[in-house]
């Protein structure tokens, strides 16, 4: 095994299923929490004395968690796959994640619903253009390594936005459309109730790393 493959195995904390689902039970409605809290702050006009109170309390609140913290960097693998608790686009326990819960059907299609709300806004009213990309990046990434169970990382992707993409109720939907040598080509599109407002295309690598340990 290379240096980069023991390096990369070195982030992971392999957990069993039950305590999989200990962490995710206690931790995710933390999140939920203060997914609810950022939007709460979005939008308050609340008046002073209680936005300085609510200050007060998210302070003491916030200072009481970094009592015991897990390092930075560290994420969890279950039966020999990814648990991304903290992935930007997927993270149940990452209040900053919409989350996006991915449905792989197989062959190497996957599909999401989620709803963007206005910590996502770009324009007004509508979900920023880079949110959109960081969907598209996950999903495309999810279809190529075949639900994250095989090391395939973004090589480059293109990303077309036919329309603007409102914010609210969305479905993504990401398939791999071919394969060469160590690249998969994987496509995808985001859509509202009217249609498609976004679709990508990328093409993901397998690493080096992998290819010297299967070998």
């Amino acid at each position: 095994m290379s240096q980069e493959a023991r390096a990369l195995d070195a982030t992971f904390e392999v957990l069993s299923a039950t305590e999989a689902d200990r962490v995710t039970a206690l931790y995710a409605p933390l999140a939920d929490a203060v997914r609810e809290l950022v939007d709460a702050t979005i939008h308050t006009e609340a008046d002073e004395d209680v936005v300085v109170d609510a200050r007060s309390a998210i302070e003491a609140v916030t200072a009481s968690l970094r009592q015991r913290t897990r390092p930075a960097g560290v994420s969890y693998r279950v039966d020999g796959r990814a648990l991304p608790l903290g992935n930007a686009a997927v993270g149940v326990c990452n209040p900053i994640a919409p989350p996006v819960v991915v449905h792989h059907e197989g062959g190497g299609r996957c599909w999401s619903e989620f709803v963007l709300g206005s910590a996502y806004e770009g324009p007004p009213g509508l979900v920023h253009g880079g949110v959109s990309a960081l969907v598209l990046d996950h999903m495309l990434g999810e279809a190529a390594s075949e639900g994250l169970s095989k090391p395939r990382f973004t090589g480059t992707i293109t990303v077309k936005y036919l329309r603007g993409t409102p914010l609210g109720a969305l479905r993504c939907e990401a398939w791999i459309e071919g394969r060469e040598g160590v690249k998969v080509f994987a496509r995808g599109t985001i859509s509202d109730d009217a249609g498609v407002t976004v679709e990508a295309e990328g093409v993901f690598i397998e690493p080096a790393w992998a290819r010297d340990s299967a070998q």
